[in-house]
């Protein structure tokens, strides 16, 4: 008997070998491969370096050419501070300045006869006389006067006292009040 298989042969699948297809060309294929990427890596982070190393440089003598000139505006700014702080201070003496003579003034006009300053005292914003006089009338005309002439406010009698072992019997006083220009 003769037996005819028509059945294909089985096929049996080509295994890859690596000794057939040059492991050792793909190794070394793959070993230069990695050399020039690290040696274009090493390439291109050792240009960035002397970049930087020569922007330091650069940067160094730009520090170096300017560190005068910057010591230069520090010194004008402190003298132009110094000179605002003068320039301040003159401004206040010269408004404070008119308001002595503006007080004198405004009292050389409220004094009635017979009546005499003998202290004056501004403490703040509270100015304090202190005088004396021959007469109540007198005193009560000087706080009418001051009053009246608007200059002084909130003028109050604090303090009145006659001497009744002298003669002429002064009355001395102490007046408080603000004075406003």
């Amino acid at each position: 008997m003769i037996k005819i298989n028509l059945a294909p042969p089985p096929v049996t699948r080509r295994r890859f070998s690596l000794s057939e297809s040059g492991l050792g060309l793909l190794v070394a294929a793959a070993f230069m491969i990695e050399i020039f990427g690290l040696g274009a890596y090493w390439w291109v982070l050792s240009a960035d370096v002397n970049r930087l190393n020569v922007e330091i440089q650069d940067n160094q003598k730009e520090l170096a050419r300017l560190k005068p000139i910057i010591a230069e505006g520090q010194r004008y700014k402190r003298e132009k501070e110094d000179l605002e702080r003068r320039v301040a201070a003159i401004e206040t003496v010269v408004r404070n300045q008119a308001r002595p003579a503006y007080l004198m003034d405004a009292l050389a006009d409220m004094l009635p006869n017979h009546l005499w300053l003998t202290g004056l005292d501004e403490k703040g914003e509270v100015l304090r006389l202190a005088g004396a006089t021959y007469s109540s009338v007198a005193l009560s005309d000087f706080m009418a006067n001051l009053k009246a002439s608007r200059k002084f406010q909130e003028v109050d009698l604090i303090e009145s006292r006659q001497d009744l072992t002298r003669s002429p019997r002064i009355i001395t006083f102490l007046v408080t009040c603000r004075f406003e220009i």
